[in-house]
């Protein structure tokens, strides 16, 4: 109607602004052969400026380039190494100017942390990234696990010696040195630590989760868990109930009362014992090993010993992924020898990861050992042997060759092959690889996140499909189950509850009938304290299904920002 109701207008234009149009038109005329050099100069140099309307110059296309790359560098030293790395590094980071500058330098930050020249290993590197995943899954509260400070304290000093933990808070006596007396706290944890080299020894690092939404804060005020203190009359110490001081005078600063015993020599010592402690958690620490380098050969043979391999990916950082990689040889394609009375098979598990370019990556060698009595060797011949090794890797490209040689019977195989590590974008739902594993149990408090088949606190051993494409296959006459596991990623996380809204729901068919036998439905409500990520892990008895293929698909249905994914995997039941 906008349209019509200005095309009546223009019928009506009177006549004197026509004319003027006209005479405006004529001049315009006169001076358009004498405009047309500049128009064609205007026109070629908005075209120069427009990069849409023109083919971009090769240093124009390097450029871009750097500039679409420079987010990896940013999240490497902001997120991956924020905690560890030192001032005097990232003062010389900020001063890099190129990508190949960055590489070099990243290169560089983890071979001057490598521990063992010797090894093509670097554990420092490994044992970081664990760490990082490890607080992702324990201490994300609103934010990732890393970026919290139980987070940061754990990858900076790895598991405490002991924590002394309050997840309700509730009842509390102080001791001595806070006060005395009795009150009621906010959930909290004491970390100790016996020993941290450049800090000191009996380390004590208080964490309060004051606003009880599972966002524990490192602390020197040990009044802070005090949920008391801004109640008259409630939750005194020792020395408030005797008249001698009052809860405004209480742990100025982090120090303790300022009652008498604040001018006791001892405890003044301790105070600023505490404030000394706490600047030095503070920093990064120090970095131990100087520069090293390393060079890898391997040589590849034809394939004479067959074996089996599969490769999962595991989120770390926003720009981390972790890889684990496990092999799979049959013990019968071994050869065992008699040695000291037991039946010995040998392998050497060499790995490595490169580039498209060529570059490596990272390598892993492992040496495999089977003692067999001879009276179990025959039974012992119908499993396999497994290796496991995880490798943290950006998202991205390579090559992956795995070489294993039969020491006994000098026979070799080979596999090579594709590897895409998948970006894992913050505004996306995404999962870790699916897992099927024929052994899942918790691990014991000192093994959590290390040691072979840990994920975090699990112990998750895969089953290797076969490499012809063919489903893993479960024995129901030797294995008791079969489990799944599997990590979300970037789940919304509400602003006021600081907390997800999503369903689970788990569906395993047989493919025979394509009936269910297993369709369940769960919601993050019921799943306690959980952020944006979250372990999704179950075990079903095997005993439940009849011979033949079933297929498993774990749908997850995001509420608060209406994404959903399922991914899928299938096995054999014999």
């Amino acid at each position: 109607m906008k349209s019509v109701f200005y095309r009546f207008r223009l019928v009506f234009i009177p006549l004197f602004i026509l004319t003027s149009w006209g005479i405006l038109a004529l001049a315009q005329d006169s001076g358009k052969n004498a405009s047309k050099d500049a128009q064609a100069d205007t026109a070629k140099s908005q075209q120069d400026q427009d990069p849409l309307k023109r083919p971009l110059k090769p240093d124009q296309q390097k450029k871009a380039i750097l500039e679409k790359e420079s987010g990896y560098y940013k999240k490497w030293v902001n997120e991956d190494v924020k905690w560890i790395i030192t001032n005097e590094e990232f003062s010389a980071w900020k001063k890099l100017t190129t990508n190949t500058e960055r590489d070099n330098f990243i290169e560089t930050f983890w071979q001057r942390r490598n521990p063992d020249p010797d090894s093509p290993d670097n554990t420092y590197k490994d044992e970081h990234y664990r760490r990082i995943a490890y607080a992702n899954e324990h201490f994300a509260a609103g934010v990732p696990g890393w970026r919290t400070d139980r987070g940061r304290i754990y990858i900076e000093f790895g598991k405490p010696d002991s924590i002394d933990s309050h997840p309700m808070g509730g009842p509390y006596h102080r001791s001595s040195e806070e006060g005395g007396g009795d009150t009621e706290t906010f959930p909290f944890e004491v970390w100790t630590y016996r020993y941290l080299e450049g800090i000191g020894s009996q380390i004590e690092i208080e964490f309060v989760d004051t606003c009880q939404c599972g966002e524990y804060h490192m602390t020197i005020d040990r009044g802070e868990k005090d949920a008391l203190l801004h109640i008259p009359g409630a939750g005194l110490t020792d020395q408030e109930s005797l008249g001698q001081s009052n809860k405004a005078a209480r742990f100025g600063n982090g120090l303790e009362s300022i009652g008498p015993g604040f001018f006791n020599q001892d405890l003044q010592t301790k105070e600023f014992d505490r404030l000394e402690t706490f600047a030095k958690l503070n920093r990064a620490p120090e970095v131990k090993f100087k520069d090293l380098e390393a060079v890898v050969n391997s040589k590849i043979r034809y394939n004479l010993l067959p074996f089996d391999m599969r490769v999962d990916f595991v989120k770390v950082t926003s720009d981390t992924v972790l890889v684990p990689v496990t092999v799979q040889v049959p013990n019968r394609e071994l050869t065992f020898v008699n040695k000291d009375g037991v039946q010995r098979g040998e392998l050497n598990i060499f790995g490595r990861i490169t580039s498209l370019t060529g570059k490596v990556i990272a390598t892993f060698e492992q040496p495999v050992r089977l003692d067999v009595p001879p009276e179990l060797l025959e039974k012992t011949l119908d499993n396999v042997a497994l290796y496991w090794h995880a490798v943290p890797l950006r998202p991205g490209h390579y090559r992956l060759d795995i070489v294993v040689k039969d020491i006994n019977g000098d026979k070799v195989g080979t596999i090579g092959q594709s590897v895409i590590v998948p970006e894992y974008a913050e505004d996306k739902l995404a999962t870790s690889t699916l897992i099927l594993s024929d052994d899942m149990e918790p691990v014991a408090s000192r093994e959590v996140g290390t040691g072979e088949f840990v994920l975090g606190t699990m112990k998750v051993r895969p089953r290797v499909p076969p490499a012809n494409g063919k489903p893993a296959t479960f024995k129901r006459n030797k294995e008791p189950k079969v489990s799944f596991w599997m990590q979300v990623y970037n789940l919304t996380v509400d602003e006021k509850t600081h907390k997800p809204s999503a369903t689970v729901q788990y569906e395993i068919v047989n493919t025979t009938t394509n009936k269910a036998v297993v369709n369940l439905v769960e919601s993050t409500n019921q799943m306690g304290n959980i952020s944006d990520q979250l372990t999704l892990q179950k075990s079903l008895p095997l005993g439940r299904l009849d011979p033949g293929v079933y297929q498993v698909t774990i749908k997850i249905n995001d509420l608060l920002s209406n994404q959903t994914i399922s991914p899928t995997t299938k096995f054999t039941v014999e």
